[in-house]
């Protein structure tokens, strides 16, 4: 079996310390360079799930442990760097800056993570690299100079994968980010994004509540089927 990237035990999780838990997951484990794909209605838990795997918040029980790391045994400076170094993300909404280009956007990790600008370096340099992911994901690399203001949606999204790519994390998370996108380029965005990770040997968490993309992915998880927050204790799912 792959070594997890991902490994939760007896996990829970409220907003305030004596708070109702709205996450509680006995076990969850994602093994290296796997490509999952995580579904659930809005409401479901999906973006706590992700603050904690990127150790924005940490449980108030159990353990969520990334790369070996125990988050929760992190201070909060720590995790700020530890995400900076091993993850990268895309966001539903892109979270490009409207007043840099496409090049410094895509460049925008390695200002906070040392390791992967040594990755970086090693591969041909910032420019170089910056404008293999763009070709890569299907941009042509003359975009790079240009306002990020100026793309179209479909570019921005593009842009927001190779920003979360470069530099080689070995955990990339992309939540929602195909939401605004007709399901000819859905289904081109994910194939080219689950290329570039299989290149890098990244492990991938695709997070959607659309469950027609399911099928392209190595493995699916319902947050439903394991988030036992709002149960009845007197339900038992079959």
């Amino acid at each position: 079996m792959n070594q997890a990237v991902i490994d939760l035990q007896d996990v829970e999780f409220a907003w305030t310390p004596a708070g109702i838990a709205v996450l509680s997951i006995d076990h969850l484990s994602i093994g290296k360079g796997e490509r999952v794909f995580l579904k659930g209605p809005s409401g479901s838990g999906k973006s706590t799930l992700l603050n904690l795997l990127g150790g924005v918040t940490v449980p108030r029980r159990g353990t969520v442990t990334v790369l070996g790391q125990d988050l929760g045994a992190l201070s909060a400076s720590t995790r700020d760097r530890f995400r900076a170094e091993h993850v990268g993300y895309i966001f539903q909404l892109f979270n490009l800056v409207s007043y840099l280009s496409v090049l410094d956007n895509v460049l925008l990790p390695l200002r906070f993570s040392q390791m992967r600008r040594e990755r970086v370096r090693q591969r041909g340099g910032p420019r170089a690299e910056a404008g293999r992911l763009i070709t890569r994901l299907g941009l042509g690399a003359e975009l790079l100079d240009r306002p990020a203001t100026e793309l179209s949606v479909g570019q921005q999204q593009r842009v927001a994968a190779a920003r979360a790519l470069i530099g080689g994390p070995e955990l990339v998370v992309a939540d929602e980010p195909t939401s605004a996108l007709d399901a000819d380029t859905r289904a081109l965005f994910i194939r080219l994004l689950m290329e570039e990770c299989a290149s890098q040997g990244a492990t991938l968490v695709f997070v959607s509540h659309d469950a027609a993309l399911e099928p392209l992915f190595d493995r699916g998880i319902a947050l439903n089927d394991i988030n036992r927050a709002g149960r009845s204790p007197h339900v038992v799912n079959a």
